[in-house]
């Protein structure tokens, strides 16, 4: 990218139009920027960002782009002159921005406009500017693909901040990461790391939704098999002895059932025994009993024999006296019906007006007729009175209706006006619940990680006391190949001292000596009493290399468990196991309770729910209501204009009484009591003829029948009931004597009685001990049943829960490694980086190793930036640490030590060196132009030389650095400057040096 003019007009500070040409500028390859405070020198750079991406750096609104100082006619515009990819553009860009009305007074908002144009050297046409867009989107995406990077890698790396990059310099891993995401975006890296956490996270729920049903299935085990509480609890993880577990438990239900069964049919031989001896014994005592009861019986009925004849005479004359009892009944109801008929004439004539009580039958019959044919003139109105009365009964009911919809119409009114305090508290509890969902999720990890902690406290607590005991047999192993190499290496010395006998002994006359060549051996070396062979010495020295590999396996394993033990501590922390335990136990209890808040929610959705229907409800309910009340009194209304009609009509059809009924009924109640009266008269002649006439034949009857008269036959008779008593007495008897009789001759009950006396008691008692014990016979066989087949079924359930459950653990496992090592938080991890850390963290060695030349440079050789991996304390970010190396001191040594100038030069080294990563990770574009912001008065000469130097450097391949600073002593090395002046009605711009 190469800039080449840009023109403002009414921009920033600048009231009028303001031209810049790069060009020029960058004929020498480095030019300065320089102005006063707040003339405007960062405006220029703000004006190069706004033409390239319709915005200005930092959070600058762009409403505040148009300069104050601007004639309310010059409209704000940006047009920028350069080359991208190649290509010669033009942008030109306006803000949205107030205008003068063409017509009228007053000012109209004008939109923001953009317009790019490419230059054309060949074609039909001359060469020249030709249009390419006019939209915003289109010129900003071209303009993005052109430059290969976003506004924020813009300007990090075009327009070089030195305020910011000096805060990258000095600041932790997270205000790093922070700069290097969005400059590298790393976003995708982080959505693996999401997206690998939401997968944990589903594999973990997944898994425990079977855990819980696992749990669930081992409670109903333990409840069908009746094992104890403390019996079968299994720990996540460890499910599979579970199945082992119920196997176990279904053998013992099914030798239960065996010992069942094999008592229960112990238990019904015996009840069968018991019963036999039982029905044996009762038969007898029957027998016996019977025969008891026959020849007491037998005695009492000989005490009878007078009475029975007695009884059978009085039935013989009660028999003859039936024939009369009939026409005694029809006289005594004749009399009966006489005087109760007379009695009915009487009661009717004391009805009667005093002047008919004595009147005869042709009276009666008159004055009945009179009233009669006055009644039927007065029955036309009694449907008018039935109709006033049944309109007085629906106002009745009507103003019942009104008052019961007015008191439901005043009750849903008071529900709806109590209806929004209700919905707010139960969406206060709907959104309780959805922040505790929220929260159960982060517990969940939170606990998960927890739990991951406490484990490796605790194994790093038992792999101290192993790695105390491993340490204490290294040291015994490597004592006993000190010992050993003690020994072989005297051995040694031993042979080498008697190496001259070791010789001799090889010497032959005539032969060479290999030690002095000589032929003849006048005086050989004799062989000592400790003498040690060639033999000794290697075996010695097998002893001692068996003792060390001995020793070095065992420190090798040695450090095999420190760095297990370093692992699982760097994973467990600095707390521990107990307090990680305690904090364990306290998040698995929030985590309790945020399920249950979580729990709550669903009622809470469902209140919230039918309070919406109960609402909707109420109201078409109120509606309802005032609709009634409305009807019911229009129906008042109609009702009261007909009543007073029909009332008019009434009071003159009923003559002073109460009503026409009352009238009616007066006449009917006379009419009535005078027919009474005549029926009631000769009813009583009737009575009397034929009761005398009844009397005669029940004493002509009763002479018939040998009795003196029917007065003698009504003595003789006896009850029905008392005759079929006495009759039914002495049939029972003659059949009792018989029976009796045909009982003392059966030979069975003969037999019996001479036996001894039987004791039924004693054998139901036991019989009822057999039955008792084959009751719980079959009761202990049936649960044994129900408990084998509950077994078994939930044993089914139990495996196949099993079977579903490992994948899914090895999903989540699979889940949680990866998510754990993209997160940095599993133990192998051990720089505790994640994924997107990771990236970065190779993003800034780039950047540290591109700096760390130019730094050379500055710092003439002592200091070189370097990148860091050292794990970082607390819960801070690995991989994103800087150091500097002093070549002087050959020491490390941390950013914050580096002085004013030396954070000056240091920070630009990193900002240059972020420049060329950025650059190669946007594909290689060439940045031709690049501006460098402030910072350089902090230098001393001999730095600032080393500086320019430096910078020098960037210009090569016709690259061009812009200084932006007001240090004077740069007026003097770089001839090329563009002067930003500032005046009370706006700044201006003024080139000097180099093609000015």
């Amino acid at each position: 990218m190469r800039l080449h003019r840009l023109r403002m007009t009414a921009f920033g500070p600048f009231a009028d139009t303001q031209s810049v040409d790069f060009d020029a500028l960058a004929a020498g390859g480095l030019f300065l920027l320089r102005g006063a405070t707040g003339a405007g020198k960062t405006s220029v750079l703000d004006a190069v960002c706004y033409a390239l991406y319709g915005t200005v750096p930092g959070s600058r609104p762009r409403t505040r782009l148009r300069s104050d100082h601007a004639a309310q006619q010059l409209r704000t515009e940006v047009r920028l002159e350069c080359t991208l990819g190649g290509r010669r553009l033009e942008i030109t860009r306006s803000p949205e921005q107030a205008r003068a009305k063409k017509r009228g007074s007053g000012s109209t908002m004008e939109k923001a406009q953009t317009l790019l144009r490419e230059w054309s050297a060949t074609g039909p046409d001359a060469p020249g500017w030709r249009a390419a867009s006019k939209s915003h989107q289109e010129v900003g995406a071209e303009i993005q693909l052109l430059l290969g990077m976003s506004r924020e890698q813009f300007c990090q790396v075009v327009l070089l901040p030195q305020g910011e990059f000096s805060r990258f310099l000095h600041a932790d891993a997270r205000d790093r990461a922070d700069l290097l995401g969005k400059l590298f975006d790393t976003a995708r890296f982080r959505a693996v790391e999401e997206w690998l956490a939401e997968r944990r996270q589903r594999t973990d729920k997944a898994c425990q939704a079977v855990r819980d049903e696992i749990g669930a299935l081992l409670e109903r085990v333990r409840e069908a098999a009746g094992a104890g509480e403390s019996e079968g609890v299994f720990e996540p993880g460890s499910e599979p002895e579970a199945l082992g577990w119920a196997a176990q438990l279904r053998v013992e239900a099914r030798e239960r059932l065996t010992v069942a069964e094999c008592g229960r049919s112990g238990a019904e031989d015996r009840q069968r025994l018991a019963a036999e001896r039982a029905e044996a014994v009762e038969v007898l005592a029957d027998r016996q009993q019977r025969h008891r009861r026959a020849v007491r019986r037998s005695h009492e009925l000989e005490l009878r024999a007078g009475a029975q004849q007695d009884a059978e005479a009085r039935l013989e004359r009660a028999q003859r006296a039936d024939a009369v009892l009939p026409l005694l009944r029809l006289r005594e109801q004749a009399g009966r019906s006489r005087q109760r008929l007379a009695e009915q004439e009487r009661a009717a004539r004391g009805l009667l007006p005093p002047e008919l009580r004595a009147a005869g039958a042709e009276e009666l019959t008159a004055r009945e007729r009179a009233a009669r044919e006055e009644l039927g003139g007065l029955r036309a109105l009694l449907s008018t009175e039935e109709q006033f009365r049944g309109n007085a009964e629906r106002q009745t009911a009507l103003e019942a209706r009104r008052a019961e919809a007015e008191a439901d119409q005043a009750e849903t009114d008071g529900w709806l006006a109590r209806w929004p305090e209700r919905r707010a508290a139960v969406v206060a509890r709907v959104e309780a619940a959805r922040e505790a969902e929220t929260q159960v999720q982060q517990l969940a990890e939170q606990l998960a990680q927890a739990r991951q902690r406490q484990l490796a406290a605790e194994q790093a607590q038992t792999l101290g006391a192993r790695l105390a005991a491993e340490l204490e047999h290294e040291l015994t192993l490597r004592q006993i190949a000190l010992t050993a190499q003690e020994a072989w290496l005297s051995l040694r010395e031993r042979r080498l001292r008697g190496m001259a006998a070791e010789l001799a002994e090889g010497l032959l006359p005539g032969q060479d000596c290999p030690v002095c060549g000589s032929a003849e051996h006048p005086h050989p070396a004799p062989a000592g009493p400790d003498r040690v062979t060639q033999a000794q010495e290697a075996q010695a020295e097998q002893v001692h290399r068996g003792a060390a590999r001995t020793a070095d396996a065992a420190r090798e394993s040695l450090q095999e468990l420190r760095q297990r033990l370093a692992s699982l501590s760097a994973l467990a922390g600095d707390r521990p196991a107990g307090e990680l335990r305690s904090a364990t136990e306290g998040l698995a209890a929030e985590h309790d309770r945020a399920q249950r808040l979580a729990a709550a929610g669903v009622r809470a959705r469902e209140e919230a729910a039918g309070l919406e229907r109960e609402q909707q409800r109420q109201s078409e309910q109120a509606q309802r209501a005032a609709e009634s009340v409305a009807a019911a009194n229009a129906g008042l209304d109609a009702l009261d204009l007909e009543q007073r009609r029909l009332a008019a009509e009434l009071e003159r059809g009923r003559a002073g009484a109460g009503s026409v009924a009352a009238r009616s009924a007066e006449l009917g109640r006379i009419a009535e009591r005078l027919d009474s009266a005549l029926t009631a008269a000769r009813a009583a002649a009737d009575a009397g003829r034929a009761a005398d006439r009844a009397g005669a034949d029940a004493d002509d009857t009763a002479r018939r029948e040998g009795f003196a008269d029917a007065t003698a036959a009504s003595a003789a008779a006896l009850p029905t009931e008392q005759a079929a008593r006495l009759r039914a007495e002495v049939t029972e008897h003659r059949a009792e004597l018989a029976r009796i009789g045909a009982e003392l001759a059966d030979g069975q009950l003969l037999a019996a009685a001479r036996l001894p006396p039987a004791e039924p008691d004693r054998v139901r008692s036991a019989l009822s001990a057999a039955e008792a014990a084959l009751r719980q016979a079959h009761t202990a066989v049936h649960t044994a049943r129900e408990r084998c087949a509950a077994l078994d079924r939930l044993g089914a359930r139990l495996a196949e829960q099993l079977r579903a459950l490992a994948p899914l653990a090895r999903d989540h496992a699979t889940a949680a490694r990866m998510a754990g090592l993209a997160a940095g938080s599993s133990a192998g991890n051990t720089l505790r980086m994640s994924l997107e850390t990771y990236v970065l963290a190779a993003r800034l060695e780039q950047v540290a190793a591109a700096a760390g030349a130019r730094l050379a440079v500055m710092s003439q050789g002592r200091y070189t930036l370097a990148h860091s991996d050292a794990r970082a304390k607390g819960g801070g970010r690995s991989g994103l640490g800087l150091t500097v190396l002093d070549a002087w001191t050959g020491q490390e040594r941390d950013t914050s030590t580096l002085s004013g100038g030396e954070s000056f030069f240091a920070s630009l080294a990193l900002a240059l060196g972020l420049a060329d990563v950025v650059t190669d990770e946007a594909g290689g574009m060439p940045l031709d132009t690049l501006f460098i912001d402030e910072g350089f008065g902090s230098l001393d000469e001999d730095t600032l030389e080393d500086v320019l130097d430096v910078l020098d450097r960037l210009r090569e391949r016709d690259r061009a650095v812009g200084i932006v600073s007001h240090v004077g002593v740069l007026r003097d090395r770089v001839p090329a400057q563009l002067e930003v002046r500032k005046g009370r009605s706006g700044s201006t711009l003024v080139q000097h040096g180099a093609g000015a």
